[in-house]
């Protein structure tokens, strides 16, 4: 299956790779960078492979989640043959408030 980011899912992912490469440095960030797009390649070829995301299941879609690592996942829907990754969480954050920010950031999407 072929695999989409949204746009404020790539500034996210954007965000935490800046922030890691001017905290930790360029193998830290290489690292991370490497356990993302291995995520998404999991994705592309397990489109269930996350489960339904809870925190959204109220979302006219079904959206599903999978862990990156243990501070961020990928929030994303299945759209026909394509994988919509839509959100990328931060798992130290309050969950309800960045599923709204979610819904809130599709609205406008649409």
């Amino acid at each position: 299956m072929r695999v989409v980011w949204y746009p404020e899912a790539a500034k996210r992912l954007r965000q935490v790779v800046s922030y890691i490469q001017t905290e930790y440095g360029s193998k830290s960030c290489t690292k991370f960078l490497k356990e993302a797009y291995r995520t998404e390649r999991l994705l592309a070829g397990n489109p269930c492979l996350g489960p339904v995301e809870p925190f959204l299941a109220d979302a006219p879609v079904q959206y599903r989640s999978i862990v990156v690592n243990r501070l961020n996942k990928i929030v994303y829907w299945i759209n026909g043959d394509v994988i919509e990754i839509v959100d990328f969480w931060d798992t130290r954050r309050e969950p309800n408030k960045q599923a709204q920010q979610t819904i809130e950031s599709l609205k406008s999407e649409i």
